[in-house]
């Protein structure tokens, strides 16, 4: 009762990297609440997906292993969620901004009138006062994210509707393990019990899923270009670089909207998160939706003609002047230097 619980999404039996991300920020929240961490898991072949979660510091583990719930479809996951949540009555409720939890969250959050604020970029607890009500609400979760276009950061509170729902993209919380040898408790759920025929009136005849054509997530050095960059001319040079120094490239909003890069290349808020250990940002601006996604790259350094540049703000180098000159240079002397 009143535990902090985590939807963990599972592909061919492995568990995803958000839901990871998600339990170990879960774990930290759960301990200033000083409740239990649960996580919740439905699909089939689910065996040995207990020892994925445990290290993560999850206390209860719920698994639904029933053919029908994989793949993923709306209706049944839904009512599995919703009556498991009215049972055991959790205070917050965590899932990753997936392509499955932001069809998932709404739905559980609507049938439950719980609320719930989406792609958040931190999560903490602290009190709230209602001074108009006269209230004060103890360890709320604080649901934090850019709002308005990204020229704000909103603090989201839900003060008396239970659960407290969030979802997080992947990339944004750190991926820890509290123990190898932690261990907890496993409950079987009896799915007959939770779903109903008419919640498997869909059914998925044919299933295919292409896999991302880059990897920017996982890359330790990548250079990354904005609007500044010009045009989609213009962005080659960035490969060119990054072909030279063994890098990924990346782009901001504005230049994928601009059509310099394609989507799955975009670095923020509404795109990926990353942690290179050397980000290189050329023309970019530094807007609060992209520097939310990659603001703890090891080393930043920002190429831009505009010294004013709030990117610059945060860059550990920063120099000033166009890219098409700063560039060719730096492959000139990079190359030199590597004989």
């Amino acid at each position: 009762m009143n535990n902090l619980f985590v939807y963990c999404e599972v592909e061919d039996g492995i568990v995803a990297d958000v839901s990871l991300e998600l339990l170990t920020k879960g774990r930290s929240l759960a301990n200033q609440l000083n409740c239990k961490l649960e996580a919740i898991v439905a699909g089939k072949n689910l065996n040995g997906v207990d020892m994925q979660l445990f290290p993560y510091g999850v206390d209860v583990i719920h698994i639904a292993e029933d053919e029908r719930l994989e793949p993923y479809t709306s209706l049944p996951h839904t009512s599995l969620l919703v009556k498991l949540f009215e049972e055991e009555k959790p205070q917050i409720v965590l899932m990753g901004a997936t392509s499955i939890g932001r069809d998932l969250g709404p739905r559980v959050s609507s049938a439950l009138g719980s609320g719930l604020t989406a792609d958040c970029t931190s999560l903490e607890i602290g009190n709230h006062e209602d001074k108009k009500a006269g209230k004060v609400y103890d360890e709320l979760l604080y649901q934090i994210r850019p709002a308005f276009g990204g020229n704000i950061v909103a603090t989201i509170i839900n003060p008396d509707c239970r659960p407290q729902m969030a979802t997080v993209r992947e990339g944004v919380m750190k991926k820890e393990i509290v123990s190898p040898d932690y261990k907890g408790e496993i409950k079987k759920i009896n799915v007959s019990d939770y779903i109903s025929e008419a919640d498997l009136v869909v059914k998925v005849i044919e299933r295919h899923m292409e896999k991302a054509r880059t990897n920017i997530k996982n890359a330790p050095i990548i250079v990354a270009g904005g609007y500044g960059v010009g045009s989609k001319e213009n962005f080659q040079l960035l490969f060119d670089f990054a072909d030279v120094i063994g890098a990924e490239v990346g782009a901001s909003r504005a230049a994928v909207d601009a059509g310099y890069a394609d989507h799955d290349r975009q670095i923020g808020q509404t795109g990926v998160t990353v942690r290179p250990k050397l980000y290189i940002a050329c023309g970019i601006s530094g807007q609060i939706q992209h520097i939310a996604g990659m603001q703890e790259s090891s080393m930043i350094i920002a190429i831009n003609n505009d010294r004013n540049a709030p990117i610059n703000s945060i860059a550990d180098y920063v120099i000033t002047g166009d890219m098409e000159t700063v560039l060719p240079k730096m492959i000139k002397y990079y190359k030199k230097n590597s004989k």
